[in-house]
């Protein structure tokens, strides 16, 4: 396999279902070597939880400022197109790509590599397999930690280190799989759930963030919860 891309997502959490991407990054390999690249950080009205700002150092207006995230998306897709796909724990973020794809009834099926599968396979039990370990066990230059873009950079070097030290001797386990994950569309928050957001909101005089057109029917549900478990039911 000497062609591929190599993403990386960063989310507002680890529910594909109920949690938001936040930044999207990939590498286009040819022939082992990073000739292209794309990152894009996603325009959310979503609160950033602290600890990822924490992890990732991306801010609510680093996320209010990106791109357009259907622009964002659909470049991303664009840039990966019909290429296998190389990831650090890859299903992990291929279940957010599943999800947004179920979403916006497009098909996505694709092959993948794991590097997390492959540290596993041959490396010695006492060797931590997360990124930053592996950068530093094959000497990789660690830079922007959770950033979308430069996780992907180092998971392809990541990559090719683990390549030439072990494929010749288990080349099966190089060999691209189908990625399965399975997800359910998201229903649009209904008209009356919206209504009551809006009036409860306007009753408190609450600032509420949420995007409701954009807002899926159990995030709404979800919300309406919290609130009424921080200010009480609505006289």
């Amino acid at each position: 396999m000497q062609d591929y891309v190599v993403i990386d997502l960063e989310m507002t959490g680890l529910n594909a279902k109920t949690d938001h991407i936040l930044e999207v990054g990939a590498v286009r390999v040819r022939n082992h070597q990073a000739v292209d690249k794309f990152g894009a950080i996603l325009c959310q009205n979503v609160k950033i939880p602290e600890k990822v700002t924490e992890l990732t150092g991306i801010t609510e207006a680093m996320v209010q400022g990106g791109m357009e995230k259907e622009e964002a998306m659909r470049q991303f897709f664009e840039f990966i197109g019909e290429d296998i796909i190389v990831g650090q724990n890859v299903i992990f973020d291929y279940g957010f790509l599943k999800q947004w794809a179920v979403n916006h009834n497009m098909p996505l099926e694709r092959n993948a590599v794991d590097t997390l599968k492959l540290a596993r396979k041959f490396l010695p039990k006492e060797q931590k397999k997360d990124l930053e370990s592996l950068c530093a066990c094959f000497g990789v230059k660690r830079e922007n930690a959770h950033r979308a873009f430069d996780d992907a950079y180092e998971t392809w070097q990541i990559y090719e280190a683990l390549r030439e030290r072990y494929e010749e001797e288990s080349a099966g386990d190089f060999m691209p799989k189908p990625l399965l994950y399975k997800a359910k569309k998201q229903t649009p928050a209904t008209a009356r759930q919206i209504k009551y957001l809006r009036e409860y909101a306007a009753h408190y005089q609450i600032k509420l963030r949420e995007n409701f057109p954009e807002m899926t029917r159990s995030e709404a549900s979800r919300l309406t919860d919290r609130l009424i478990a921080t200010y009480g039911k609505m006289p």
